[in-house]
C-alpha cells in the first residue's frame, strides 16, 4: 500500500464556464479597470475541487482503471491475476495492488502528467494509522484518539468503566453552564467521528 500526494492539485482543472477575477496586486500589464479571464482553476475558486476531480477520473479512465459505482472516488484496474486499486481523497492518493509492473507503471504516468509525491508505504491517512504485518493489515485511530485527549487535557486521567459518579444528583439550576458552546460541540462532533469510523 502506497501513499501519493498530488502537487498543487487544483492548478490542473480547466473551467468550463466563464470566471473572471480581479488583477492581483503587482501585475502591471493589465489596464486599470479591467479583469481577468481565468481559463484554468486556482485554489479557493469554487470550482477548482470538481474540475480537479474531473481532470483526474478522466486521466485514470483513459488509463485503463475503472471508476467504482458504489465509491467515485475508487478506481480499479483489474485482469487475469493482476489487480490494482486507487483510492483518492481530494489530492491524497492511496495505490495498493498485486501487480509491482502496473503500481510503477500507473505512478510514472501521474508524475508525468501531474506532478507527484511519492510519501512511501501507507502509515496514516484521514486520522486512521495503518499497520502491515505478517498476518494481515491492522487499521487504529489510536494517534486520532491520543490528539483529542490531549486538546481537550485529558490525557493523563486514568480510565474508569462508568466515567462518572453513580450518586451524583444533576439539577436544570445548580451548574454553571459552558462558557465555550462552540469547543463543546467541536468535542461531541470528533467523539461521534471517532465512534463512526
Amino acid at each position: 500500500m502506497k501513499q501519493l500526494d498530488i502537487i498543487n492539485a487544483f492548478l490542473h482543472g480547466y473551467l468550463k464556464e466563464d470566471v473572471y477575477m480581479v488583477a492581483p496586486p503587482g501585475l502591471t500589464s493589465i489596464p486599470p479597470g479591467k479583469v481577468c479571464k481565468l481559463k484554468k482553476a486556482l485554489y479557493g475558486l469554487k470550482q477548482a475541487n470538481r474540475e480537479w476531480f474531473a481532470k483526474l477520473s478522466s486521466f485514470l479512465v483513459s488509463m485503463g482503471y475503472t471508476q467504482s459505482m458504489n465509491d467515485h472516488s475508487l478506481f480499479i484496474n483489474s485482469s487475469e491475476g493482476s489487480f490494482t486499486s486507487l483510492l483518492v481523497y481530494v489530492d491524497d492518493i492511496i495505490l495498493t495492488g498485486n501487480d509491482k509492473e502496473e503500481i510503477a507503471r500507473i505512478k510514472q504516468a501521474l508524475n508525468q502528467t501531474f506532478k507527484i509525491k511519492d510519501i512511501g508505504n501507507l502509515r496514516y491517512f484521514l486520522g486512521l494509522e495503518v499497520a502491515k504485518s505478517k498476518t494481515g493489515i491492522m487499521v487504529n485511530q489510536r494517534k486520532y484518539a491520543l490528539e483529542l485527549l490531549t486538546k481537550v487535557g485529558l490525557l493523563a486521567c486514568k480510565p474508569a468503566p462508568t466515567p462518572i459518579d453513580n450518586h451524583e444528583k444533576f439539577s436544570s439550576t445548580g451548574s454553571v453552564p459552558f462558557t465555550d458552546i462552540q469547543a463543546y460541540r467541536r468535542l461531541i462532533g470528533r467523539l461521534i467521528y471517532l465512534t463512526n469510523t
